[in-house]
Formats: structure tokens, C-alpha cells, sequence
């Protein structure tokens, strides 16, 4: 424990997202794997303002099934492309998150993960840039009809770690993330740094959010009570 005075915490559980709320990897891994599946798959490619629209709503699987009717055979695909690109880059952290969740720690607060991401790739990526383990993660291997934007996820954070919804507080980059912590009732807070901000998501976020954070420093003033 640090040797610093403890600060009374007004957030006893973070469940984060993780693909461009804690680490930089759309733009550096997950949009060029899509990309390249998009090629093989279709003969065709997509701006990076799209498909950051589709991640937003309806959502990645969705835009998957529902508008590029891939079949599972297909999912399976691009699932490999992106597992492949996944294993030899190491995304970069965004700025100030390892001390921010440090301290975090330290005053009590827990820490979970909600994202499409692998658990192995989550693990690999939070031991990287020195973040504090999770504590539960819940990723893509989570069943399909469990899958954020269910609120499977939540439901089971809260189940097991005995806290109320008003105790957590999701932070996402989008608008599955902020589904789900509506569907439990549980706060939610805008990963305004993400560099999926495009005016849409940006002006969905900021009208409907609890919290529209435009840098990681602003999300450590809403974690403590003094």
C-alpha cells in the first residue's frame, strides 16, 4: 500500500473496455485486420469513419452478420485475420491510465474488463504497459447471446463481487458499452480520448452519457469522493 494519505472512494469497481478506452488498437491493429479480411472476404474496403460507425451501432458482430452477411465459416475468417494481427503488435496505452489505475488500486477500487478482445491478448497487453491485473474479464469467448451489449457481463460483476450498480462505473469508447451499463443501471462514462470520437459517436456521447471524458486525467476526478 502506498505510503500516501488513502482517498475515500465514490467508485468501488471499474469495468473497463478495452480496445480504444485503455490500449490505441483499432487504429493501429483492429482496422487494417478488418481490412484485410474485408479484401479476401468481399473485394472491397471501408473508411475508417465507417467502421468505427458500425462498431458504434449496431456494433462489431453485428455489422459482421447483419450487413456484410458473413457466415459463420467467414466470422470464424476474419476472427483469425485479427488474431493474427493481434499477436505481433503490442498497442500503446493511453497516456496517464497506469498511474491512474495504480493509485486506483491502491485506495481499494477493483478493477474488470468488458471487450471483444481475447483474454489472452487483454493479459498480454495490461502486463505491457504495467496496468494492475483485472480482476473478472469477460472478452470475446463469452457466448454469443452474452456478449456485450447483453449486460451478462455486469450483471456477473456485480453478482460476484456482492456490489450495487450505483458502485461501478463502466467506461467505453461506444455506444454498446454504454447500452449495456444502462440495461443494469449502472453509471457510464465516455472514453472521450478513444480515437474513435467521429461526430457521430461524439454527439450521441456527450448528449446520453453520465460522464463524456476528454482526457484520462478527467476520469480520475470522478473516482473519489474528496
Amino acid at each position: 500500500m502506498s505510503e500516501k494519505k488513502q482517498r475515500e472512494l465514490r467508485v468501488r469497481c471499474l469495468v473497463l473496455d478495452h480496445d480504444d478506452t485503455v490500449v490505441k488498437s483499432t487504429p493501429e491493429i483492429n482496422f487494417p485486420a478488418f481490412l484485410r479480411s474485408l479484401k479476401d472476404l468481399r473485394g472491397t474496403t471501408m473508411s475508417y469513419e465507417q467502421f468505427v460507425e458500425y462498431n458504434f451501432d449496431p456494433g462489431f458482430y453485428e455489422m459482421c452478420a447483419d450487413i456484410l452477411h458473413y457466415t459463420p465459416e467467414e466470422i470464424r475468417y476474419q476472427e483469425a485475420e485479427w488474431e493474427r494481427a493481434a499477436a505481433v503488435t503490442i498497442p500503446a496505452v493511453y497516456e496517464g491510465l497506469p498511474e491512474i489505475l495504480h493509485t486506483y488500486v491502491e485506495n481499494g477500487g477493483k478493477i474488470c474488463v468488458s471487450s471483444h478482445s481475447m483474454r489472452k491478448t487483454i493479459l498480454r497487453d495490461y502486463e505491457a504497459a504495467g496496468l494492475p491485473m483485472p480482476e473478472l474479464i469477460f472478452d470475446w469467448a463469452c457466448p454469443e447471446g452474452k456478449r456485450k451489449p447483453h449486460p451478462y457481463a455486469l450483471q456477473e460483476t456485480l453478482r460476484i463481487l456482492n456490489l450495487k450498480p450505483e458502485e461501478l462505473l463502466m467506461v467505453d469508447d461506444l455506444k454498446p458499452g454504454y447500452d449495456m451499463a444502462k440495461a443494469c443501471g449502472v453509471p457510464f462514462a465516455c472514453a472521450g480520448w478513444s480515437d474513435n470520437q467521429i461526430p457521430v459517436v461524439r454527439e450521441y456521447m456527450q448528449k446520453y452519457c453520465d460522464y463524456y471524458l476528454k482526457t484520462t486525467a478527467e476520469l480520475e476526478k470522478i473516482l473519489y469522493k474528496d
